[in-house]
């Protein structure tokens, strides 16, 4: 019995230690490059999303810079450090280390080339949900999904 109980709580504790991961892919009408040329701006997400008003940058505009975001409301904000970022693979890394209801939230944007002027951006997240009297998990998943396709769908619309 002894044995089933220990086992049972290791269970339970490797289930909660499970991160949440979500990717979002898209297939796009445009060349990777004029997608990538979008992407790899990274000081304009006030421009694709509507949860951002306005972006900082503390330190370099790349590996190692940090980008804080302030809510619309001006009352929230959160901080994202950029832990990688390679042109050549179209790649770009970032962590979200304050602000959101989750840690060890990485995440990571990808421009594939599909040929014939057509490109798929590959973006996933995986973190660990904080419980929080503010938040559910689902309504965390759902804004992070919904804050994705906006600005993919931003990013389409300004290369077309």
């Amino acid at each position: 019995m002894k044995k089933a109980k220990v086992l049972f709580t290791l269970l339970i504790s490797l289930t909660s230690m499970l991160q949440a991961q979500t990717p979002l892919v898209t297939e796009i009408e445009s060349s990777a490059d004029e997608i990538w040329e979008q992407i790899r701006k990274m000081d304009n997400i006030d421009e694709l999303s509507s949860f951002v008003s306005k972006v900082q940058w503390k330190g370099p505009k790349g590996v190692g810079g940090e980008r804080v975001c302030t809510s619309t409301d001006g009352k929230g904000h959160f901080k994202e450090k950029v832990t990688a970022f390679d042109d050549k693979t179209r790649t770009y890394s970032y962590q979200v280390i304050e602000g959101v209801p989750a840690k060890n939230m990485n995440n990571m944007i990808k421009v594939v080339d599909l040929g014939y002027n057509k490109s798929m951006i590959v973006w996933t997240s995986s973190y660990d949900f904080m419980e929080n009297p503010n938040m559910t998990k689902e309504q965390f998943d759902g804004f992070i999904t919904t804050a994705r396709v906006e600005m993919v769908e931003s990013i389409i619309k300004l290369v077309k």
